[in-house]
Order: structure tokens, then C-alpha cells, then sequence
């Protein structure tokens, strides 16, 4: 070995040495600051481990406290297990809390709930409740829309929290997805200036997770809908829930103040549940296959002040396939006639306007004379005065011969009361009533001349009884006392109800009444004298009809009891009219005295109930020869 070999291993030996003692150096360094590091990370640790501890002892002392209080020994909480075999389901159920996003337009605000991908509340912007807050169909969390399916397990949509993957100004989409790919979406659209909302219900990329004999959803909707009016009383006889089948007149209908349940077998295009001015409607348009309807309603003393609830349990079918999508409609809003008309789905016939003939005069007289006042007119005190005015005009022709031949009998009336003193006897009904036929006939009097017109006007009476309450037009429209025309006005409040009477006294029902009395009063004296039957007749309708009428309407609407005051009024004057100059008794009772003894023209109908007569007389003739004979 020479020197340069030994100078060059002790230089290699130096950078090793050298190499070693610094790298030695450096880990005690490193190792030092880990340790310091080590040692934090554990006091941290043993911290929160303390933590634990005291909150795990706190728990099981609460949950051993709570044992000890019900009087039962505690147990061990066993470790929460898989609901679900699809892992994306279990994690979506799983999943706690949400997302509440909105859709909303000029018209309703519409949060809704990704737990379950469905509807949180509905809130309707141009109108308010009695009381001036906001107007919700229904609150928030007290509705859902759920829809179970048997997807390898049986699965309800409300117990999962869905992903929303498109969110617009109209428009929200979210999904649940499953392992295998494919997912669960609901799909809402909310058109501009509308209360409908388009809801499309899709299963995509189901076909290898629901089983090919699977070819029904069921669809659970429920909500608990809140007063919004003044009535308690009214709102809730004017409340229901309504479902339609295809091609009918109108829907089927449960409720209307009462709780009931129908389960319906066959084909049903949709249903609402129906607050007296404002519905949720669900239609499908591929029809539901059955459905399960309930109805129940709170006490008006509820501390909610809710109304009812209503439940719709339904099932629709699909075809089992790549990609099943079944579309439903809502309409969240007022129950406006023009604008449920509009759908073209008959949604305006749950709105209650009488039968077949009411419901025509109402569609197509009232209804329209309503709105065509109302372009030109705000104050719908003075639309209804003036349609009053109207419709009496209109029926005036009737309403003359009416009560034309009313003052024409109480010109006759002091022969009437000769007639009942000679046939006092009431085996000489017969001969009276033959003797009053020959008097009218004298003095041109049509004995159905009064009964017939008034017949006639029955229908425009029932239609108005049936269109002001139901009338949203009316809603909250203020009218000199009333404050709110579609519901009672009350000048006087008891702070108690009162059987009957109820809990206030409304003023325009007892004008109605006092209107009503004087009238009956002005036309009392053509109802014979002495005559018992007539003197019933005149205290039913003297006293008793105007006081049933005050209690009837004390709890009805404003507008119906200011409609029948102004008609009442309005009649009492064309009454005085007629009597004053069209009516003269001198004329009639002169007819009467040159007609005396002489044989009266007699009209065909006046022949028959003459013959009648006779053949009534001849038979109990004969009644009383053979009583005679045993």
C-alpha cells in the first residue's frame, strides 16, 4: 500500500466520521422536536379523551337517572346497525340536517325540503289571513309528499335526503342516488305568474334495482291546513276535500264541517284539499290508479289555529323500464272561478255554486255581471246594490204579476171575511172555498198569480245564498261596518258564544230580519181574518221566518245579508208602487158588484178543479150514507 492509498482511506474515513456525527446530531434534533410534538398531540388526546369521558358518563347517568324515574333498570345502546343494504341509500338516510332551497314567482313562494325532495310550505304573496299575517296553504314542515317503492327493499323517499344537481329562478331538480347507478329524481317547475307547479317523478337507471313484477308507486300527501278567515264557523262549512274521476260533472267530495274517509277503487284525475278560499289541488294526468281519503278538522279553540287535516294515500302505475317518469300538476292558490277554469281540468267545480240550474244562473248571469261591475267599480258594497237592482229589474215582469195579484186579494179581502163568517162550519170548507173561487174570478184575481212568479225567483234567491260566501272576490273587501263582506260583520261581541246566536250579533243580519218583518207585516192583511190556518200562516211568516233568518245569517256572510236587506227593501218599494198606482180597489170593487149574479167565464184549469170538487163532495156523501147505515 503506498502513501497516496493511505491518505486517500484516511480521508474517506474523516467524511464518514464526519457525516455520521452530524447526521447523529441532527436526528437527536428531529427526535427531540417529535417528542416535543408527540407530547403536545397526547396532552391533547388525553384532553379530549377527558372529554369524552365526562360527556359518556354524563349520558349514561342521564340515561340511568331517566331508568331509575321510569322505573325500569337501564340498558346498553347497541351499536346503530344498516337500515339499508344499498350503501348510497344508508348514507343519504343517514345524512342529517337539509337543504331548504325556493321557488317562487310574482304569485307563491314554495320552500322546499330536500329530505325527502318534496314540499316544506306554501306561502301566497297577494293575499293575507283575517288577522294580517302571511297566507301559507300550509306551514312550514306540516305537509309531505312522500313516495314509496320496493327497489330490492322497501323504500320511502321522506326518509332520505336527496342531492339537488339544478337549481334555478323556476326550476329544481334532486336526486337520491343508489349504488348500482342508478337514482330516484324529482323534478319541480314553477311557471311565471302562476300559482301551478309541474312536478315530474323519475326512476332513471332503475330496471336492474326494481323488480320486473314491480309496477306500482305509492304516493302519501297529507297537510294540515290553518285558518286563515274571520268565521270559524263559516270556513269550516266551506271546507273540503274533493277528488274527480274522469268525464264526471263534477268531483265527489267529504268534509264540509265534518271528518270522513273514503277509499276509492278506481281511476281518480285528481284531488284537493279545499279551504273555503283556497286549495291544494295534485292532479295526474295519467290518472291515479285508487286512492285512500281523509278528512278531519280541529276545534275552533285549537292553540294552532289550525283547521284541518286532510290525507291522500294514492297509487299510480308505470311500465318498468330504463327511465319511468310520471308527471303530476299542483296549484297552490285561491279558489278564483276564472282562474281554475283556466286549467281546463273542471278544478272550478269544487267551488260551490248549486245545482244545475243555480249553477248555470250563477256562471253565466251573476258570475259575469260581477266581474263586469267590478272593471269599473271598487267598492263592492255599491257592485252589489247595483246588481241587486239589476236582477230585479230583470225579474220585475214576474215580480208584478206577483205582487199585483197580492194587492188585488187584500182589495178583496173585506168579501173574503164575508165568505168565512157564512161557512164558519168546517164541514163547509168545501162551500167556502168554492164561494172565495167565484169571488176571484169576479174580480180577475189568478189565485196562482202570486205563487208561480215567486217560484221563479227561488233560483236567483238560492244562487246568491250559494255565490257570496264562496265568493273570493269578497274576501277581506270592507263595506261601511263590515270589515270583511265574505264573513260576518259584528258590532257587538259577547266574549262567550250563546247557543244559536253565537259569540256576536251581526248587523246587516238583524236589518235583514227587522227588512224582512216589515214586509211580511205590509202584505199580512190580505191573509183572511179569522180564518185559524191564515192566522198560522201569518205568524210563521210575520215573526218566525225573519227571526229563523237572523240566526241563519248572523254567522254568514256580510255581503249575503246586505244582498237580501237591499232586496228586501227594493221589493217593499215596487210593492208600494204597484199598490199606489197600478192597483186601484175602487175599480175591483166595482167589477165585483156588476158582476154579481151573473155567471163568471171559467177557465179550463177552473173546470177541472171544480169537477175535482164535486167528485171530493160526492164521495164523502158516500162516506157518511154508509156510515150512516152501520
Amino acid at each position: 500500500m503506498d502513501k497516496n492509498s493511505i491518505i486517500g482511506f484516511i480521508l474517506m474515513a474523516a467524511i464518514l466520521f464526519g457525516f455520521t456525527f452530524y447526521q447523529s446530531k441532527d436526528y437527536k434534533k428531529k427526535a427531540a422536536e417529535q417528542a416535543r410534538l408527540d407530547s403536545i398531540a397526547r396532552v391533547e388526546w388525553l384532553a379530549q379523551a377527558a372529554k369524552d369521558s365526562i360527556a359518556a358518563a354524563e349520558a349514561k347517568a342521564d340515561s340511568l337517572a331517566a331508568g331509575l324515574a321510569a322505573g325500569t333498570p337501564s340498558q346498553a345502546v347497541p351499536a346503530p346497525v344498516p337500515v339499508y343494504k344499498d350503501s348510497l341509500l344508508q348514507a343519504a338516510h343517514d345524512l342529517s340536517g337539509g337543504e331548504f332551497p325556493v321557488l317562487e314567482n310574482d304569485k307563491v313562494a314554495i320552500t322546499f325540503t330536500t329530505r325527502g325532495a318534496q314540499p316544506y310550505s306554501v306561502r301566497v304573496k297577494d293575499y293575507r289571513n283575517y288577522d294580517s299575517t302571511d297566507l301559507y296553504i300550509f306551514r312550514p314542515g306540516r305537509a309531505k309528499y312522500e313516495v314509496s317503492v320496493y327497489a330490492g327493499e322497501m323504500i320511502n323517499t321522506g326518509d332520505f335526503n336527496f342531492t339537488v344537481t339544478e337549481s334555478s329562478a323556476n326550476t329544481l331538480v334532486m336526486r337520491l342516488p343508489f349504488a348500482g347507478g342508478g337514482y330516484i329524481e324529482q323534478r319541480y317547475f314553477l311557471e311565471e305568474g302562476s300559482y301551478k307547479l309541474d312536478n315530474t317523478l323519475s326512476f332513471v337507471g332503475m330496471e336492474g334495482v326494481i323488480p320486473r313484477n314491480v309496477s306500482t308507486v305509492d304516493i302519501d300527501v297529507s297537510a294540515v291546513v290553518p285558518r286563515m278567515e274571520k268565521g270559524y264557523k263559516n270556513e269550516m262549512q266551506y271546507s273540503k276535500l274533493d277528488y274527480y274521476f274522469t268525464g264526471e260533472k263534477k268531483p265527489a267530495e267529504i268534509g264540509r264541517g265534518r271528518g270522513g274517509s273514503k277509499r276509492v277503487d278506481s281511476k281518480i284525475s285528481w284531488f284537493a284539499f279545499q279551504q273555503q278560499f283556497f286549495s291544494m289541488i295534485m292532479r295526474a294526468p295519467g290518472e291515479f290508479s285508487s286512492g285512500d281519503f281523509s278528512v278531519e278538522f280541529f276545534p275552533e279553540d285549537d292553540p294552532d289555529r289550525n283547521l284541518m287535516t286532510c290525507t291522500a294515500g294514492m297509487r299510480a302505475d308505470f311500465q318498468s323500464s330504463h327511465e319511468v317518469r310520471l308527471p303530476f300538476e299542483f296549484h297552490f292558490g285561491p279558489n278564483h272561478y276564472q282562474t281554475l277554469k283556466s286549467y281546463g281540468q273542471k278544478y272550478e267545480k269544487i267551488i260551490p255554486l248549486g245545482g244545475w240550474l243555480v249553477g248555470w244562473f250563477t256562471k253565466y248571469v251573476i258570475i259575469p255581471l260581477f266581474n263586469f261591475l267590478h272593471k269599473f267599480i271598487s267598492n263592492f258594497g255599491i257592485i252589489i246594490l247595483l246588481m241587486t237592482i239589476f236582477i230585479k229589474l230583470v225579474v220585475l215582469p214576474f215580480s208584478y204579476k206577483s205582487y199585483s195579484s197580492s194587492a188585488k186579494m187584500q182589495a178583496v179581502k173585506p168579501e173574503i171575511d164575508k165568505i168565512n163568517a157564512k161557512y164558519p162550519k168546517q164541514e163547509d170548507a168545501m162551500k167556502k172555498q168554492q164561494a172565495t173561487m167565484d169571488l176571484y174570478r169576479r174580480a180577475g184575481i189568478s189565485p196562482m198569480g202570486g205563487c208561480l212568479p215567486m217560484l221563479l225567483q227561488f233560483p236567483i234567491l238560492w244562487a246568491m245564498f250559494r255565490f257570496f260566501p264562496a265568493s273570493i272576490e269578497l274576501r277581506q273587501q270592507s263595506f261601511l261596518w263590515a270589515d270583511d263582506l265574505s264573513a260576518y260583520d259584528s258590532i257587538l261581541d259577547y266574549g262567550t258564544r250563546l247557543p244559536i246566536l253565537g259569540d256576536h250579533l251581526s248587523l246587516f243580519a238583524l236589518l235583514m230580519a227587522i227588512s224582512m218583518f216589515l214586509y211580511t207585516k205590509m202584505n199580512s192583511q190580505q191573509m183572511g181574518g179569522d180564518d185559524p190556518n191564515m192566522a198560522s200562516m201569518r205568524f210563521m211568516s210575520q215573526w218566525m221566518m225573519p227571526v229563523m233568518m237572523f240566526f241563519i245569517c248572523n254567522s254568514l256572510s256580510a255581503g249575503l245579508s246586505y244582498y237580501y236587506l237591499i232586496s228586501n227593501l227594493i221589493t217593499m218599494l215596487e210593492t208600494w208602487v204597484i199598490k199606489k198606482f197600478f192597483v186601484h180597489p175602487e175599480e175591483i170593487q166595482a167589477k165585483l158588484a156588476a158582476s154579481a149574479g151573473k155567471p163568471a167565464p171559467k177557465s179550463k184549469w177552473q173546470q177541472r178543479l171544480e169537477e175535482a170538487q164535486r167528485m171530493q163532495q160526492q164521495m164523502q156523501k158516500e162516506q157518511a150514507r154508509r156510515s150512516g147505515r152501520r
